[in-house]
């Protein structure tokens, strides 16, 4: 009789037809991919969300507060925003992050507005480059003339992120939303558009790098306020 021990018929089958036992880095990539699909999802659901609450954003009917700030990209906003002040919504207009070579009375001949508003209300910054400076030189001029609630002029899309900047630097005031419709975003079916639909993109990437930055506090200090933030960024 062999010395070696006989297994039954049966358990060789059984033991044949089990599967191989799965290794780690087979059980990572599976998780990984579980991972990744979720952000994938949550990220597409984050902009479905983004899009409908940017295209159905409409102005308040009857704006008032202390001042209205306008953050530049576009005549239509400041078109806008001189119209609000020209009909009592705000005392005075900051017109946010011009150009440096764009003087005042331009700005004036392009909205057709009176040489008289504009040197009694109408202030020009030329510090913001981009959507952190207009919310920096906005606290600073706000705080500077003891305004407590604001009306905030820019388009559509770009709403979220400017309010959320705003709210970021400047905790105690009241910003209300005077959304400009972007003219790609007044049809409902804008997402045929591939214009459209590259603007909405490019800003919801703005939007999620905004709130990290935000979370983290990079490139930020909460509770400061700089009296410049030319050259920053």
């Amino acid at each position: 009789m062999s010395r070696h021990t006989i297994r039954p018929k049966t358990e060789l089958i059984r033991s044949a037809g089990e599967p191989a036992r799965r290794g780690p880095v087979r059980r990572m990539l599976r998780w990984g991919g579980f991972a990744f699909i979720l952000v994938v999802a949550t990220i597409f659901g984050g902009f479905l969300r983004f899009a409908d609450s940017v295209t159905t954003l409409k102005p308040p009917l009857a704006p008032h507060a202390d001042a209205i700030v306008v953050l530049t990209g576009g005549y239509q906003r400041i078109d806008q925003a001189v119209e609000l002040l020209q009909k009592g919504a705000g005392k005075r207009l900051l017109i946010s992050g011009v150009h440096p070579t764009t003087t005042p009375k331009q700005i004036r001949r392009m909205t057709q507005a009176s040489s008289e508003l504009f040197s009694c209300c109408v202030d020009i910054g030329y510090d913001a480059l981009d959507t952190i400076g207009n919310a920096e030189e906005a606290s600073n001029w706000i705080h500077a003339r003891g305004y407590k609630s604001v009306l905030v002029v820019t388009n559509n899309y770009h709403m979220p992120r400017s309010l959320a900047e705003l709210a970021y630097v400047d905790a105690d005031t009241q910003f209300i939303a005077y959304p400009v419709v972007n003219s790609d975003l007044k049809s409902s079916n804008w997402f045929t558009d591939p214009n459209a639909v590259r603007v909405m993109l490019a800003e919801y990437a703005k939007v999620l790098l905004a709130g990290a930055r935000n979370i983290t506090g990079l490139g930020r200090h909460a509770g400061l306020r700089s009296e410049s933030v030319a050259g920053q960024w």
